[in-house]
């Protein structure tokens, strides 16, 4: 048995002080008030009044600590899992860039040997394909060589790897990409809309054939815009709108200034809204220059302002954002109270990606994956299923 003591433990309904939380066989057991003796060898982490909160789940990331999961190899993937683990990532979700079908294959096929070697980094939960399914001129830092349709002979044969792939975004206005929400939902595959020039009525159509989420809500997708005089709602607004669509946000404090924070929150309320680094391969590092996808065919970008950009600075091309970060500047420039933030990088990713039965809170029965901070949301330990992968 692990226990816990002395912490600030972040259950969904309140902040016990002084609470002890019990873990065994990776699961939770009890968490009390005070602390009581347990029979047998226990292993006892004293909190010393730090928060004791649900390990944080990164649904949208693409690198960290020199790596991106574009590189293709073992090493990579394990180097941006144990990269993030040090600021309370304790399960991602790996993602791609805008590539060809033999690079998502050879991806996918890398993310199924890493599962095996990864024993120090945050669980890896499926791959999230973002592209190549996209509207050009939304493409934000996507590579427009690889932009293009829906194609099922092409989609489908990656279909065929399903079991690793757990979410996938796209431009739901574009030709077939109807048909290939439907062919994500039969796969049991999350449909998200992204990069795109959607209206309402397109949303409205891909929430019939599947799409539940709005990837990085403000970024390379529409606002309001007008056709032939008329004004049309865009993604942002409909996915603002529509109780039927969750959000996933950048809140890095660059990508979103706090007035979208604070609206995004307004709107939507946290448990519909998932932090997200989208973090690229400088995040955790202190570079000025990096590559955007792979580490040699990739896109050069620069690290100023606290992000990634361009060389030409016409775009963001990633942020360098840790989890930890996140739940920084919601709180603090958002305004956004602890519990509610926490949900936000915990509960609601959890439910989104169909893992909260087993993930997401600090409740009896559910993995024990554990994240102890300060008061800013300084990391000092960090558990995954009762073992502690990281420690200050």
């Amino acid at each position: 048995m692990l226990k816990i003591i002395n912490g600030r433990i972040l259950t969904p309904q309140r902040i016990i002080e002084g609470g002890s939380l019990y873990i065994r066989q990776g699961k939770i057991e009890a968490i009390v008030e005070g602390d009581i003796s347990v029979p047998g060898k226990v292993k006892i982490i004293n909190a010393e009044g730090l928060y004791v909160s649900p390990g944080f789940i990164d649904i949208h990331v693409h690198g960290g600590g020199g790596a991106d999961f574009m590189d293709g190899t073992v090493e990579a993937f394990l180097q941006v899992a144990e990269t993030h683990i040090r600021y309370g990532t304790t399960a991602m979700v790996p993602t791609t860039l805008t590539s060809d079908k033999e690079q998502l294959l050879h991806t996918l096929a890398t993310y199924e040997k890493t599962r095996a070697h990864n024993h120090k980094g945050a669980q890896l939960l499926g791959m999230h394909l973002e592209g190549p399914y996209f509207a050009m001129n939304q493409r934000g830092a996507q590579d427009p060589r690889y932009i293009r349709d829906p194609d099922p002979a092409e989609y489908l044969e990656i279909l065929q790897q399903a079991s690793l792939i757990s979410r996938w975004s796209a431009a739901p206005e574009r030709n077939g990409a109807l048909s290939f929400g439907d062919a994500l939902r039969s796969h049991g595959v999350l449909a998200a809309i992204a990069h795109t020039d959607a209206v309402y009525d397109d949303v409205l159509k891909a929430i019939e054939h599947g799409y539940t989420l709005a990837t990085h809500l403000y970024s390379g997708m529409s606002g309001v815009t007008r056709r032939n005089a008329f004004r049309y709602a865009g993604v942002v607004e409909s996915a603002l709108l529509l109780d039927e669509i969750d959000v996933e946000i950048i809140a890095d404090g660059v990508h979103l200034p706090e007035a979208l924070l604070k609206l995004i929150y307004k709107t939507k309320g946290a448990s519909k809204i998932a932090l997200i680094t989208d973090a690229m391969r400088a995040a955790g590092t202190a570079v000025k220059t990096s590559m955007l996808g792979h580490k040699e065919t990739g896109l050069p970008v620069i690290i100023e302002d606290g992000v990634a950009k361009l060389p030409d600075r016409s775009s963001f091309a990633g942020s360098i954002a840790t989890t930890n970060q996140l739940v920084r500047t919601m709180i603090t420039t958002a305004g956004v109270p602890l519990l509610e933030t926490i949900g936000m990088m915990s509960t609601t990713p959890a439910r989104i990606m169909g893992l909260h039965n087993s993930k997401g809170a600090l409740t009896n029965g559910k993995d024990a994956d554990v994240v102890i901070f300060d008061d800013q949301i300084n990391v000092a330990y960090t558990i995954i299923a009762g073992e502690v992968r990281w420690r200050l």
